[in-house]
């Protein structure tokens, strides 16, 4: 891989963190102060739809976190080794548990009259993409998987060979 497209993909990947620290620092607690003055209908939302945000803002930063690691190991030329897979794991697992968190929202909203039965169905949707992403990782890990044992078998002949030789 170039050093074009790592320097771009870093730029973003900075660009995205400091803005979830941001919104984690700075929006979080201003959101907090918003939802104190809500009607005592709704007062119950408010710890729950907090939680889940710093939570879902948290599953983000460790993706972007561990894509950083894969992309440094992809500029070594090391990211078909078993390391990686420590990586694309913590990255499926953080997929799946921000899904369980965008669903959890929906619970949370779901009872009542605080959000339109729409906004509802439209987080469950999210939820679902969001567990399609994590399938796509999923199947990206198995080439992976694949092209590591490629690259052991090509080593372990290229070995026999110099012997040979």
């Amino acid at each position: 891989m170039g050093k074009l497209p790592v320097l771009a993909l870093r730029a973003v990947l900075v660009a995205l963190l400091a803005g979830s620290l941001f919104v984690q620092t700075v929006m979080v607690p201003l959101l907090a102060e918003d939802l104190d003055g809500l009607n005592a209908d709704y007062a119950y939302l408010r710890t729950p739809f907090l939680v889940i945000t710093v939570l879902g803002i948290v599953t983000v930063q460790v993706v972007l976190v561990c894509v950083w690691r894969l992309v440094t190991m992809v500029r070594r030329g090391t990211v078909f080794s078993h390391g990686a897979f420590r990586y694309v794991h913590i990255v499926i697992g953080a997929m799946v548990a921000a899904a369980l968190l965008v669903f959890a929202l929906g619970v949370v909203l779901a009872p009542g009259e605080a959000v339109a039965p729409g906004v509802v169905l439209l987080l469950g949707g999210v939820a679902l993409a969001i567990l399609g992403i994590a399938l796509i990782v999923l199947v990206l890990r198995l080439l992976l998987a694949q092209a590591v044992a490629r690259d052991v078998e090509a080593t372990q002949m290229q070995a026999e060979l110099s012997e040979v030789i």
